[in-house]
C-alpha cells in the first residue's frame, strides 16, 4: 500500500500517465499530475476527485522541457504536499519533424525531473529517499526504424537510468 505517499506523474493527462495515476490512487497514494494539456488535466482531476476524493490529486500545468516551469511546479508540489516519495517521468512525444522538441521532452525532461527528485529525496539533503521511475519504451531497447529521433531519446532514457542506478547503487 502507498497510503501516506506522495507521487508525481508527468504526462498524466492521458495514456500511460493517466493509467499510472489511477494505479497510484487505487493503492492509496496522493498524486500530483503534470501535463501541458491543461484542459485534459483539469477534466481528469474532476473525474479523479469524484472517484477517489478531492484531497488526493492536484493538477499542475507544466512543460517538462522548460527548466523554469519544471522547477517552479516542483516547488508548488512540495508546498502543497510537503514531500515527494515517488516520481514518475512519463511525459513524452513522438514528433520526428520537431526533433529538438522531442529530445527536449523525452530525454532532457527525464534528466531534469530525475535531478529535481534526487535533490529532494537524497538523504544527504535531509530527504526521506524515494522511488524514481523513468518511462522509456521498447524503442529504448531496439530500434524503431520509422522513428529514429524517438528511438534515440528512449535509448537515452534507458542509458541514463542504468548509469544512475550504478552511480547510486540502486
Amino acid at each position: 500500500m502507498l497510503k501516506g505517499k506522495v507521487a508525481v506523474v508527468s504526462g498524466s493527462a492521458q495514456g500511460l500517465g493517466k493509467a499510472f495515476t489511477h494505479i497510484l490512487l487505487e493503492n492509496g497514494a496522493q498524486v500530483a499530475m503534470l501535463d501541458v494539456n491543461e484542459e485534459a488535466g483539469q477534466e481528469l482531476q474532476v473525474q479523479l476527485n469524484q472517484q477517489y476524493g478531492s484531497d488526493l490529486t492536484q493538477f499542475y500545468k507544466a512543460d517538462v522541457s522548460s527548466d523554469q516551469q519544471f522547477t517552479d511546479v516542483f516547488q508548488k508540489i512540495l508546498s502543497k504536499f510537503g514531500r515527494i516519495d515517488i516520481f514518475c517521468n512519463n511525459a513524452g512525444i513522438a514528433d520526428e519533424k520537431n526533433w529538438e522538441k522531442t529530445v527536449s521532452i523525452n530525454l532532457s525532461g527525464v534528466v531534469r525531473g530525475t535531478y529535481l527528485a534526487l535533490d529532494h529525496m537524497k538523504k544527504q539533503n535531509s530527504g526521506n529517499g524515494g522511488v524514481i521511475i523513468n518511462i522509456a519504451s521498447l524503442a529504448g531497447l531496439g530500434p524503431l526504424p520509422s522513428a529514429p529521433i524517438y528511438t534515440a531519446t528512449k535509448y537515452g532514457v534507458v542509458g541514463f537510468t542504468r548509469a544512475l542506478s550504478v552511480r547510486y547503487h540502486i
